[in-house]
């Protein structure tokens, strides 16, 4: 299938529907909810989880079935964090057992984490230019908006 991949009516409905195409109406709705924190995110994913997750139930913009996704992001940027770590500790180069410098292995771990990061953050609508697309009816107790993200 070519062209951009289809909108979620949700999504087109926040959105205005700009191509004023008729709206589906047989794309299931779940329930706005935080999932269930999976065990095996550890240290930075952890707390990239418990961030992330509030502010986006805040935004009715988690459900349950985002669980495998959020979890893929947050797996993502603790293997970021893990990465930078490394590379401010050892530098972006190091010599090898003959004394020739070469790039450190953490520098590709770290572009490789970001590249995946960014596919889900767009997914979440929380990238800036993802963000304009995006309107929100979120909680109306809670003052949160797509700038505490």
């Amino acid at each position: 299938m070519t062209g951009p991949r289809p909108m979620p009516t949700r999504i087109k409905m926040l959105t205005g529907n700009r191509g004023k195409r008729p709206l589906g109406d047989r794309e299931p709705e779940p329930k706005v909810r935080i999932p269930d924190k999976p065990a095996v995110l550890y240290g930075a994913a952890a707390e990239e989880w418990d961030r992330i997750t509030e502010l986006l139930y805040d935004l009715g913009l988690v459900t349950e079935i985002d669980r495998a996704a959020l979890a893929a992001y947050c797996q993502c940027y603790g293997r970021w964090v893990q990465a930078e770590e490394q590379l401010k500790a050892e530098g972006l180069i190091i010599k090898t057992s003959t004394g020739y410098p070469i790039q450190s292995l953490y520098l590709s771990i770290a572009n490789k984490a970001l590249e995946q990061m960014k596919k889900f953050l767009v997914e979440f609508g929380m990238t800036p230019s993802s963000r304009t697309r995006v309107t929100t009816v979120g909680n109306k107790n809670k003052k949160t908006s797509f700038a505490d993200i």
